[in-house]
């Protein structure tokens, strides 16, 4: 994707935030295991820190079917995000079978039928899961004890992640308490150690003319993939909870669910545009501008991470002091108020700005 230099300062009234410039374009943790099915991909080339290794099943053990998960898996790798991949069949995933289904033709029940099944899956269904070794450059960390409190966030030379444990699930699109769920309650996380994962595949290291801050490593760090789908047009629909991308037939192409505006902050209804993208961004916090801070805050600079207020992406809209970006929360997407802005998990956001670039339209609607 070409890259293009934002040079502005980005304020966020809504979402109370400024992003300086960008481009546009090892601790371990106690983890529980349920899944047994098929490894279905190739090791990984060692040279690439990123790279899971998929570890053969143990002999002699029946795999155990996932009907919810391995649904949710093949869901996100086709572009219609559940959110976090949990094996449980809530809203989230009811929506993104419905966006599935619309985008295949099908009709839209949000169930998942047999019809759905067979176009989701193809004549050879993926697993639900499958086992890896982490890589040590994955694991190598630095890890941070990210407090709440922005101020105090603004002390830190990142905001990073908190342990490998949390890093692992961002890569595999889920919670540490899903992972925990996936393996045995004695397991400890490292480098080198075999873990159960939702089936998301690799992504190597993209290579951006101008990546300054590191979005190419971010990308394969979150498995998303440098190449997207384009879209002509996106539509932020505050009754259903998704953000929906379009191509210029207007086919839908792509869908994530979101969190957007609050009581105090409503999302802006209207057509606008995208007025560029800021990857890794710092985020300038101001309390002048948040309606719940506190009145001893001082304004600071947050350095870039995925446990920043706006995560890993920043993308301006053209209404003034509003944007579409990540969050260091991925399980509270589409089920908490934002500051007004359009949240997504940090691995939707990332994957939307790989689809989108400025000049196109966002259209807001109840």
């Amino acid at each position: 994707m070409k890259t293009y230099p934002l040079i502005l300062s980005l304020l966020c009234a809504a979402c109370n935030m400024t992003v300086t410039e960008a481009n546009e374009s090892a601790q371990s943790n106690t983890v529980s295991n349920q899944a047994r099915e098929p490894a279905a991909r190739p090791a990984a080339p060692a040279a690439d820190p990123y790279a899971f290794v998929v570890v053969p099943e143990p002999a002699g053990v029946p795999a155990r079917v996932e009907t919810a998960l391995q649904a949710q898996v093949a869901l996100d790798r086709a572009g219609f995000s559940p959110g976090v991949l949990d094996g449980k069949e809530g809203m989230s995933f009811t929506s993104a079978l419905k966006g599935f289904q619309e985008a295949r033709g099908l009709p839209v029940s949000g169930q998942y039928d047999e019809a759905t099944a067979r176009a989701l899956l193809g004549d050879r269904p993926q697993p639900a899961t499958w086992l890896v070794r982490i890589p040590a450059g994955f694991a190598r960390g630095p890890f941070f004890a990210v407090p709440r409190d922005l101020s105090e966030q603004a002390k830190l030379p990142a905001l990073g992640y908190r342990n490998l444990l949390e890093k692992l699930a961002e890569r595999f699109h889920t919670k540490p308490e899903v992972l925990m769920a996936l393996n045995r309650p004695d397991m400890r996380v490292g480098a080198g150690t075999t873990i159960r994962v939702p089936a998301i595949a690799n992504q190597p290291v993209a290579r951006i003319e101008g990546d300054e801050r590191g979005w190419g490593e971010t990308l394969a760090s979150l498995g998303v993939a440098k190449d997207q789908p384009q879209a002509d047009h996106i539509v932020v629909d505050s009754s259903d909870g998704v953000l929906r991308a379009y191509d210029a037939q207007n086919r839908l192409i792509a869908q994530f669910p979101a969190t957007m505006g609050s009581q105090h902050d409503p999302l802006p209804i209207g057509s606008w545009e995208i007025k560029g993208l800021s990857q890794n961004p710092d985020f300038h916090y101001n309390p002048d501008l948040f309606w719940d801070a506190s009145s001893t805050d001082q304004k600071a600079v947050l350095k870039p991470g995925p446990n920043g207020p706006v995560g890993v992406v920043w993308i301006d809209l053209s209404k003034p002091h509003y944007g579409i970006h990540g969050t260091p929360e991925p399980q509270t997407i589409g089920r908490t108020e934002s500051h007004g802005c359009i949240r997504l998990t940090n691995w939707d956001a990332a994957r939307l700005a790989q689809m989108v670039q400025s000049g196109v339209k966002a259209v807001f609607q109840p």
